[in-house]
């Protein structure tokens, strides 16, 4: 990612640092994987909260995920900037509801997530090229996250 990728990008505006993953979006190579792997520790923490708080956690870091994403790609002049991956963050924590944490299981949905979100099987490649703006932003990824998470909870039923 070369500077000028980041024109408009300002890290003391605390929408644009959420947006790019407290910085974990900002890796030269691979910064959706960057940022998924920097939600792993704090799915760990959620990990504890009962399965009625986590999905009003995740309803509200999707709420908070959509306005983030919108602010920054505006302010940077481009749609879905690769450094944006708050949604990354989201898509990753959808893969790992009700999932007891172990670092087999989680990387498991690590690796699940990433797929779905790099692969995007029908319909999260049709989302991701027709819905824009901060929704655009976070929908693939939601999909690819439910999409992830149902495969992990087969995986769960079958082994775990």
């Amino acid at each position: 990612m070369k500077r000028d990728d980041l024109k408009g990008l300002n890290l003391s505006n605390p929408a644009h640092l959420a947006a790019v993953g407290f910085g974990s979006g900002l890796a030269k190579k691979a910064p959706g994987t960057f940022g998924t792997l920097a939600a792993v520790p704090i799915y760990y923490f959620m990990s504890f909260l009962s399965v009625p708080l986590y999905i009003a956690v995740l309803f509200a870091s999707i709420a908070f995920g959509i306005w983030v994403c919108h602010v920054t790609s505006r302010d940077m002049g481009t749609h879905d900037h690769g450094a944006i991956v708050w949604d990354e963050f989201v898509g990753y924590w959808i893969t790992m509801l009700m999932v007891p944490f172990s670092w087999q299981w989680a990387l498991i949905g690590f690796v699940l997530f990433r797929i779905f979100d790099i692969v995007k099987p029908f319909p999260i490649s049709w989302l991701d090229k027709k819905v824009h703006g901060g929704l655009g932003i976070m929908l693939d990824d939601i999909v690819a996250g439910l999409f992830a998470g149902m495969a992990l909870q087969f995986l769960l039923y079958l082994y775990g």
